[in-house]
């Protein structure tokens, strides 16, 4: 296929699900962890084409969802300043804080932008040489290299003014979390496809082979998602736990190695706080010493932040996998995409919000 409707041919989908009934013989709990995925699903209803042993489950893939809340308020703190002008992604300007968010800061006169590249973030500091530009720098392993770029660029341009609050987060560390959680029920994983176009797939090879897990790396179109769910089952059913990649347009096994030293030129690892989960090891990127001039915590020291979680949203165990949208009580009614208790509910690829979008239509 060439074309994407051709991804989107009810044709298609409909010959892919029949392959899948016909695989079908157990039961089997997968687990999409990309929340780009998880958005497709729910918006083309995919989860009414499957036979009715297989259970999707939506995994900790939205970088704006698992961003921590003392990171959220540090960045909070530093809007406040009168010499600061706080840059980041739309979502992120929407996720609640302790008290606050970034929007409501601006409304009260902090001057706070939304951007679509970090170069943009560069470029206002170009532009501003006498105010302070933080760029709230939030993502996964696809959104690190350019993050890691707009450092390098305001290096290169002497820049004294530019710094990145980092929540800089990684996939495969997530994935053993999941793994090890006592309650879990994953048995095979839908990986993300623009995360393996950064990373190539040799990680996932590792916890294949240790956890005895499939893996199945597709993309985010319903034939795509479709044929990694049938390349999976048949997998699973026959006792098998391998690497298999469906989304070869896009993915190659060693991945973006340019992208890959420029991420660890800039970033090298450190244990990270996920929102609602808690500290993974060796999960986020931080700034190496050697840009450290650029790092906004260490420029600005806004110490330790007293964060507080909403004791209604069950967002972690939504994030964890353990739960779904639907079983979280405040859910469609404390909890809606104007006044959200949790990430999940704000962000485009966050689970809540895709099932309220098209699971209340």
């Amino acid at each position: 296929m060439k074309y994407i409707d051709e991804y989107r041919d009810i044709n298609v989908v409909k010959a892919l699900t029949t392959k899948i009934q016909k695989v079908v013989k157990h039961p089997w709990n997968i687990m999409e962890i990309c929340g780009g995925q998880t958005h497709s699903i729910m918006k083309y209803n995919l989860s009414e084409f499957l036979p009715e042993q297989l259970s999707l489950v939506h995994g900790p893939g939205c970088p704006v969802c698992v961003t921590s809340l003392e990171k959220i308020d540090k960045a909070l703190a530093m809007a406040q300043m009168k010499d600061v002008i706080l840059v980041s992604f739309g979502d992120m300007l929407r996720v609640p804080g302790s008290e606050s968010d970034l929007l409501r800061e601006k409304s009260k006169g902090a001057d706070v932008r939304m951007v679509y590249s970090p170069l943009d973030a560069v470029r206002i500091a170009s532009d501003n040489p006498h105010k302070n530009i933080v760029f709230f720098a939030i993502g996964f392993e696809t959104t690190a290299p350019v993050n890691a770029l707009s450092v390098i660029r305001a290096k290169q341009l002497r820049l004294n003014n530019y710094f990145i609050l980092s929540s800089q987060v990684l996939v495969p560390p997530a994935i053993k979390m999941v793994l090890e959680l006592e309650d879990s029920s994953i048995q095979g994983f839908l990986a993300p496809g623009h995360v393996c176009a950064i990373t190539g797939y040799n990680e996932y090879v590792f916890l294949a082979t240790k956890f005895r897990v499939p893996f199945v790396i597709t993309g985010f179109e319903p034939a795509d998602i479709l044929k990694g769910i049938l390349t999976l089952v048949r997998q699973l059913e026959e006792g098998r736990s391998e690497v298999e990649n469906e989304y070869r347009r896009v993915v190659s096994k060693d991945g973006n190695q340019h992208a890959l030293k420029m991420i660890y030129d800039v970033f090298e690892l450190t244990d990270q706080e996920w929102r609602g989960i808690g500290i993974i090891p060796e999960s986020g990127l931080k700034v190496r010493e050697e840009y450290s001039g650029f790092d906004a915590e260490k420029h600005f020291n806004p110490g330790t932040v007293n964060a507080r979680e909403s004791g209604t949203c069950i967002a972690g165990r939504i994030l964890q996998g353990v739960s779904k949208p639907p079983e979280c009580k405040a859910f469609g009614r404390e909890c809606i995409p104007e006044h959200p208790l949790g990430a999940p509910m704000v962000s485009f690829e966050g689970a809540c919000s895709a099932y309220y979008r098209y699971k209340s239509s």
